[in-house]
């Protein structure tokens, strides 16, 4: 007795055209359509009359069929390309639109990737850059770079496009296999474009458009792909570049992206991403056009540009793309010792340039948390250009050789942005020791002085101007210890600090328990890093003469004292109501008893 399956089977076969009409047909494929019925279609669509005919009407009905992709391959082999490719890109396009995402979607996307990358290679048309610059930016707009599997699609897509013949990617060491559909497609199984002619023959310059649009189009996906996966290339990059920042006892994230499988793939990944570059003469053929980047406007996605083939050198790059890509190289260059390009930059102007253009014209808020990915690569090249002492192209100032410019100040506080409103803690920690980093390398101290001060009396960001009183101290220290005559060598210095950095607070005398709360929970890393700074100050003789006369009395009064008497309300409040029951972030207020212990040892008598 014949299963449904069989008699599905011996109908496909029955009413196979001329038996019926194209329209009939697919009536009847799309009505019988099963996993059961998938290796009986496959053997049908061999025929290469038949797939050519109807193949691009199939890709919608089959793409959602499990077991489907070897009847898929069939069409991107024997189907017309120039249909086949649209109708590709609209099931694409159509999958990326709708709102039920997840597995299937992402399965559908490497299935479909793999598609074009077979039709391409059989296309014979005179502009085939006008059908590439389609598929690229369709892609890009489908892809999903949280995904390994489409990132490894796209990446086989690149090199079958590419011409580029390298072994399949490497599988992970958990379930998942970086294996995609088709990447070992023979070309002559394919059937010959049955629209090409003789006068098909591309143009002399499409070479080149191509090449330039696939270049475009890696960069966009490389920073995709960073901006959306954790590769910590900054804090990696800092604790190779300061061994002696690290805390002991800690893993570190060197350690963590050697032990932990998930992390490695990200690594895998993003290295073959930039080996794909690589077939496409990126980065090596990138770094003479740096300068274009530093100059040109931010390019977000230079594929939605008309192309024009006769012009391909109009044909741009990711901005962001080209500073993931450069950051890959100096972190792999110098962590991995992978034979990689550096370029020949600076802290000033360049870095200068590239932090202005990101964070200095635009709500910097919305372009840190938007491209996160991005901007820890603008960290990563002021790492390694601190590291290499490539400071200044110029006077060595951080201005122009004639004096002028915007000068570190400015420079700093655009680090002081990433460290703000980055949203990984390990981002904002490198921006903030660059930040320091920075401050402390300034040659002008006026300047050095005038960068605390206005962090201390303007920024609203309470653990910005804690590290303003780290900075200051350290400022201190290497100034005592230099044996300078300088602004941080005298009482000069904290006279002009002293109040901002020692306000009156009275008047918490008089606040009730919420308004306290609220104090603390805005103020806490500040007050903490200030009544370290006053143990620093007067709890030896080593600096006890760099306050100026009367300081310590007046800060007894107006700072030490309430602040003392607030705190020690403040703990009441959370022993009679229990940290739970205190809407304020524990560990902050786990805090108050360090800070009343710090300020108690203070000998200000």
């Amino acid at each position: 007795m014949m299963t449904s399956a069989d008699q599905a089977i011996q109908r496909l076969k029955e009413s196979k055209p001329p038996a019926t009409d194209r329209f009939t047909y697919l009536t009847i494929i799309d009505k019988s359509l099963s996993p059961d019925i998938l290796p009986a279609l496959q053997e049908i669509l061999e025929d290469v009359e038949l797939t050519g005919d109807i193949g691009w009407d199939l890709v919608e009905m089959l793409i959602a069929v499990p077991g489907s992709d070897e009847c898929l391959r069939s069409i991107a082999r024997l189907g017309n390309p120039r249909e086949v490719i649209l109708k590709v890109l609209q099931v694409m396009d159509a999958i990326a639109g709708a709102e039920d995402e997840g597995a299937e979607a992402d399965r559908a996307f490497v299935t479909l990737c793999g598609m074009l990358g077979i039709l391409h290679s059989r296309l014979q048309v005179k502009a085939p850059s006008r059908f590439l610059h389609t598929t690229l930016e369709t892609v890009y707009r489908s892809y999903d770079p949280s995904s390994a599997e489409a990132t490894a699609a796209v990446i086989a897509l690149v090199r079958s496009m590419s011409g580029q013949k390298r072994p399949p990617l490497p599988t992970r060491q958990s379930s998942t296999l970086l294996e995609t559909p088709f990447q070992q497609g023979d070309s002559t199984s394919s059937a010959p474009d049955p629209e090409a002619d003789h006068s098909d023959s591309p143009n002399a310059n499409e070479p080149e458009a191509m090449k330039r649009l696939l270049q475009s189009f890696i960069t966009c996906v490389i920073e995709a792909y960073v901006n959306s996966n954790g590769l910590e290339w900054a804090s990696r990059l800092l604790e190779f570049t300061y061994p002696e920042r690290i805390v002991p006892g800690r893993i570190t994230m060197m350690q963590a992206f050697k032990q932990q499988d998930e992390l490695r793939a990200r690594d895998a990944l993003v290295g073959q991403l930039v080996a794909a570059a690589g077939d496409l003469d990126l980065p090596y053929g990138f770094l003479p056009r740096l300068d274009d980047a530093l100059q040109g406007p931010i390019r977000r996605d230079p594929l939605s540009a008309d192309v024009d083939p006769q012009k391909p050198e109009e044909i741009k790059l990711s901005t962001g793309g080209l500073l993931c890509l450069l950051a890959y190289c100096i972190f792999a260059g110098d962590v991995f010792d992978a034979d990689q390009p550096r370029p020949d930059m600076y802290m000033f102007p360049d870095h200068h340039l590239l932090m202005k253009k990101y964070l200095g014209e635009e709500d910097p808020q919305a372009q840190v948390t938007s491209n996160p990915g991005t901007i820890e690569a603008l960290v990563v090249i002021a790492i390694w250009l601190d590291g290499q002492k490539r400071i200044s192209a110029g006077s060595g100032t951080g201005k122009g050789a004639d004096g002028s410019g915007p000068g570190f100040m400015a420079y700093h506080h655009l680090l002081t942005l990433v460290s703000v409103f980055h949203p990984n803690l390990r981002v904002r920690n490198a921006a903030t020791v660059m930040a320091g980093i920075v401050l402390h390398t300034d040659p002008d101290e006026d300047d050095r002085l005038t960068i605390l001060e206005d962090l201390l009396e303007n920024c609203m960001f309470s653990s910005l101007q804690a590290c303003a009183v780290s900075w200051l101290r350290e400022e201190m220290v290497a100034a005592k210890k230099a044996g300078s005559k300088g602004r941080f060598s005298s009482p000069e210095c904290l006279e002009s600090l002293q109040y901002t950095m020692f306000p009156d607070l009275t008047h918490l005398a008089d606040a009730d328990g919420e308004a306290l709360l609220e104090f603390w929970t805005q103020s806490s890393p500040l007050l903490l890093q200030v009544a370290n700074f006053a143990l620093f100050l007067y709890g030896g003789d080593e600096y006890r003469d760099l306050a100026p006369a009367g300081m310590a009395a007046a800060i007894e009064h107006r700072y030490v004292d309430p602040l003392l008497q607030a705190a020690k309300r403040l703990s009441a409040m959370v022993e009679k109501e229990g940290v739970e029951g205190v809407d304020a972030d524990a560990g902050s207020l786990m805090q108050l008893g360090i800070l009343t212990d710090v300020l108690g040892r203070v000998p200000l008598q």
